[in-house]
């Protein structure tokens, strides 16, 4: 399918599906069993060319410690901030995939694969965005420049559990895994390069092969870093509603899936049916 000159329909829908088996967001997110029965009653509605597991990306954040705010029909959210300076860095244990939620996570991909008839795309957040949510965006934004040493610190605590983690993806039979990394868009390429695309390439170096692929999203790039994208050897870029995919598709190789762009809510909620 992916050698096919014409183009596929994947959409990242997964909390359509709660709402098809008649369940809340809280239920989905946590208990495993439930996550891979929405995704499979899409996969029995959609002809998509792959499943995609619930893109959280709380469940990594949670894992190291941080405190997840959960409501019933929507995505939890991290509150606070767990780490301020070095110290609480170097203090900051790597979790073992026992941690959190992460069990279920595991549980609903491993489910999934098992019961599916198309490829299955795990998901997890990228190292930078992980960063951001432990250390506060805006204070890692400042970081980068002021004490970047510290930042880098981080990120390899950061890279270390995430490789891990889609190391268990893969163990559990998915065929890939959707690297979400938005936080890398607010960055110019050197800056995305640096903060970035060295970590998932580390990540990429780890896990990807013929039968597993990595697909880095960054919906916050408009094209600045594009550059830095590619330079993760990823087999798949996928961007946001604010990206120009005839320019996406002329920096990226061209042995690689290049996707996205399509806003779900300006076009098919929002749009006319001639849209």
């Amino acid at each position: 399918q992916i050698a096919s000159p014409d183009r596929a329909a994947l959409p990242i829908m997964t909390h359509s599906g709660i709402e098809l088996i008649g369940h809340s967001v809280r239920d989905a997110v946590t208990d495993g069993e439930v996550h891979a029965r929405a995704v499979l009653a899409l996969a029995e509605r959609y002809p998509s060319l792959a499943s995609t597991v619930i893109m959280d990306l709380t469940v990594e954040a949670e894992a190291f410690g941080a405190e997840i705010h959960f409501s019933e029909d929507d995505v939890p959210s991290v509150v606070g901030r767990l780490v301020c300076d070095r110290a609480g860095i170097e203090a900051l244990a790597i979790p073992s995939l026992d941690a959190g939620r992460v069990p279920e996570y595991l549980k609903a991909n491993e489910l999934v694969a098992r019961a599916s008839d198309r490829p299955v795309l795990s998901g997890c957040i990228g190292p930078y965005s992980l960063a951001g949510r432990l250390y506060d965006m805006s204070e890692i934004m400042m970081g980068i420049y002021i004490e970047p040493d510290t930042i880098r610190l981080l990120l390899d605590k950061c890279t270390e559990f995430i490789t891990e983690y889609c190391k268990a993806f893969k163990r559990a039979g998915s065929n890939g895994v959707l690297i979400a990394e938005p936080a890398a868009g607010l960055l110019s390429d050197d800056a995305c390069r640096e903060f970035s695309s060295v970590y998932v390439r580390r990540i990429v170096e780890q896990v990807q092969d013929d039968n597993f692929a990595v697909i880095l999203h960054n919906c916050g790039n408009t094209g600045q870093c594009t550059a830095a994208m590619v330079a993760t050897g990823s087999m798949g870029y996928h961007f946001g509603n604010g990206m120009d995919m005839a320019a996406a598709l002329r920096d990226c190789p061209s042995d690689t899936l290049v996707m996205g762009n399509v806003d779900p809510v300006s076009v098919f909620k929002m749009g006319t049916p001639e849209q």
